[in-house]
């Protein structure tokens, strides 16, 4: 072993020292690892810095940006409020949960497929009576094997293909990772949905607290030409219990209707009084299409900026806005803000919301210009409660952005358009047409991973350059000397998910394909047949919370504990390599 040789290896086992460790955050430990590198002369200061403009990393970034986008655009909504269903049985709950988190997961980031489906899965748990932990680990193994189906699903994917195009001159195209990928997410899928869940330690109570908000007293319109107008307000009690939301009465032309208006037939301007938390009210907006306000003031407010957010804040003694309306110190025209609902725990509201004469301890919902609502809030002296990302779907062009985002996947999969040029042509259509505001485009980003995938690319090029992974490649080798192809396939691929069980996927991923690239060489047979091997391998972290994200998302509202995950995990990564293995062989050598 060269001197270079021996500290790069000692970089990078550092780096997963850091990274078990995590007593730092992931994206500190890489980027030190990679300054040390540079300092001691193993990574060129030239190419220091070069893997931030990598195809991966930008991909990885596109996808995120996208991903918001679709999101933005009422898109995975209009595919999950159907799944509201509390009478549909556990089994059959998971076995459709997880097929439309495993195909999202296929189009999308399978971290921003899991965060999307999360609450709608903790809210049929709640209205079926079932705690949560039940249903959450399946979806979450769900959306990691559907990110294995197609090259954007999952950022070891990406990284894998990037890595070819670079060592053997071509990319992976989108689908190449489909026929191992969609055998391994059928027969995972299968055994999560059939047997695997049942292995899971439920604990009812666990993780309940934090999803139980408050619920607001609001107003939603009726705007003209909405399918609701001409029907009775009862027909509507179907599709306002689907999203936890109760409908309380009619506002029409100033006065609140109660006891008839479940017999009320709706016309456009009504205004529908419900009562229900800030998600559920705007999934049943979406859902409805229904407005803020009348019209005149939701176009003003959303001429305002570039995007609007929903802000919860509590009134103190002595705010501006206390023992007042929101129509007497005129939020609407001085701050272009709306109010849409209040909570007011065990006091009636009987006057209309901007109307209402706001007291000490209330909790208002407010409707703002994205840019402006740390001024609004310190306007009216009211106290913003802690952040929880909560968004406004612009559902007026969900078939538009699904048809952008169709149409950049086939261009990229023919070979019309190379990859991050698709994305980015999708990503700069979305911000024109209004889908994603331009504010909001950086926040898509996770940028931890940005620097941490940055950070690792030239230290990983730097161990190829020094001979680094022909080493790693001799080892195994040496190990599975006499052995079958086959044998050494499966053998990488363990060893492989392995590391990503306790490592991060995306540096496991780094290291692990350029050594399945020099192992295949040296066998005499395609490369493409171990990087496969890798990539399965990365993706399947199931064993622990810390190995892929979606573990993690999972771990606190689940009421998991870290000894949970292998109970269903070790079975399905069992399954995952006796899939894998002879898939791979039949298809890649």
């Amino acid at each position: 072993m060269t001197q270079d040789q021996a500290i790069l290896f000692a970089l990078f086992g550092a780096v997963f020292a850091g990274l078990l460790w995590g007593r730092w955050r992931y994206d500190l430990v890489a980027f030190a690892a990679l300054l040390a590198g540079v300092v001691l002369g193993v990574v060129p200061q030239d190419a220091a810095f070069s893997g931030f403009g990598h195809p991966a990393v930008l991909v990885v970034a596109l996808v995120l940006i996208v991903s918001g986008g679709l999101t933005r655009s009422g898109a995975v909504h209009l595919i999950t409020h159907t799944l509201m269903d509390k009478a549909r049985g556990t089994q059959a709950h998971i076995a459709l949960m997880g097929g439309v988190g495993a195909a999202l997961s296929g189009f999308m980031n399978n971290v921003a497929a899991l965060a999307l489906l999360m609450p709608v899965d903790i809210a049929v748990a709640r209205k079926a009576g079932r705690a949560a932990g039940v249903t959450l680990m399946p979806l979450a193994f769900a959306t990691i094997l559907g990110g294995m189906v197609t090259l954007i699903g999952t950022p070891p994917n990406i990284i894998i293909a990037t890595i070819r195009e670079d060592e053997l001159g071509a990319s992976f195209a989108m689908f190449d990772f489909a026929p191992v990928g969609l055998a391994v997410a059928v027969a995972g899928m299968a055994f999560v949905a059939l047997a695997g869940w049942r292995l899971i330690p439920v604990r009812e109570d666990a993780g309940a607290g934090e999803h139980e908000y408050k619920r607001y007293l609001a107003e939603l319109t009726v705007p003209e030409d909405n399918d609701c107008v001409g029907r009775r307000v009862r027909d509507l009690y179907e599709a306002a219990e689907e999203e936890d939301v109760a409908i309380i009465g009619l506002i029409r032309e100033g006065k609140r209707r109660y006891g008839t208006s479940a017999n009320t037939e709706i016309r456009a301007g009504d205004a529908l009084v419900l009562e229900a938390t800030p998600e559920a009210l705007e999934e049943f907006r979406t859902t409805l299409s229904l407005s803020f306000a009348d019209k005149e003031r939701e176009e003003r407010l959303k001429a305002e900026g570039e995007g609007l957010t929903l802000v919860e804040a509590v009134v103190p003694e002595g705010a501006r806005i206390a023992g007042r309306s929101v129509q007497a110190v005129g939020l609407s025209w001085r701050q272009q803000t709306l109010l849409l609902g209040v909570s007011r725990e065990g006091r009636q509201i009987t006057e209309r919301m901007r109307q209402t004469k706001l007291r000490p301890g209330d909790i208002l919902l407010l409707l703002a210009p994205k840019e402006r609502a740390n001024e609004v809030v310190e306007w009216l002296g009211v106290l913003p409660l802690a952040d929880r990302g909560l968004t406004v779907t612009e559902n007026s062009k969900i078939w538009t952005a699904i048809g952008i985002f169709a149409a950049a996947v086939i261009a990229a999969s023919v070979g019309l358009l190379y990859l991050p040029v698709a994305l980015g042509i999708v990503a700069v259509a979305y911000v024109l047409i209004g889908v994603l505001p331009l504010s909001e485009v950086y926040e898509q980003v996770e940028w931890p991973v940005i620097v941490l995938l940055g950070s690792l690319i030239p230290l990983g090029s730097a161990l190829e350059d020094v001979g680094g992974t022909s080493l790693i490649a001799d080892g195994l080798l040496t190990l599975t000397t006499g052995w079958p192809v086959w044998a050494v396939l499966a053998v990488l691929l363990v060893v492989t998910m392995t590391l990503s069980d306790i490592l991060n996927n995306t540096a496991t991923a780094v290291v692990a394909a350029p050594v399945a690239i020099d192992m295949g060489q040296r066998l005499g047979v395609s490369p493409d047949a171990f990087l496969m091997a890798v990539a399965v391998g990365a993706s399947c972290a199931f064993l622990t919370p810390i190995g892929h994200k979606n573990n993690t998302l999972i771990l606190g509202p689940g009421g998991y504990r870290f000894g949970d995950y292998w109970r269903m995990g070790l079975p399905l990564e069992a399954i995952v390599v006796a899939v894998a293995v002879p898939v791979i062989w039949l298809v890649w050598i």
